[in-house]
């Protein structure tokens, strides 16, 4: 009589000390692309989200997962980047006056879109 883990196809192996072990393997995924929020939502997954970061990688569903983050997230840091740029008034006009100040107030605003996106996107 096949066990449950036969009648669904699984397959045992032979193990060292004569015990048999089931034949286990990951779904096959699709090679990793994904950029600088993709791996920090894998890093908080992997630390802080045991479960589920096991859960989407059992499914064969991680890499999908992290391709969908990040994309989400650099979308929604450019378009944060633009509208509090326009709503404070840097421009390129300010951009060719002073250019110092430019940078310092892209960068400022850069900061602030990306603690927004961090807290919506990464560590939810």
């Amino acid at each position: 009589m096949k066990s449950l883990y036969e009648q669904m196809g699984g397959t045992y192996h032979l193990g060292e000390d004569g015990m048999y072990y089931p034949n286990l393997e990951l779904p096959e995924e699709e090679a990793p692309r994904y950029g600088k929020y993709g791996r920090m939502r894998h890093t908080y997954l992997r630390e802080h989200k045991k479960a589920y970061y096991t859960t989407l990688l059992f499914d064969g569903k991680l890499v999908a997962h992290l391709k969908e983050i990040d994309n989400a997230t650099n979308i929604q840091m450019e378009l944060i980047t633009k509208q509090m740029a326009k709503s404070q008034g840097i421009t390129e006009a300010l951009k060719a006056k002073d250019q110092m100040a430019w940078v310092g107030a892209m960068n400022n605003i850069r900061s602030a879109a990306e603690e927004i996106v961090l807290s919506e996107y990464i560590y939810n």
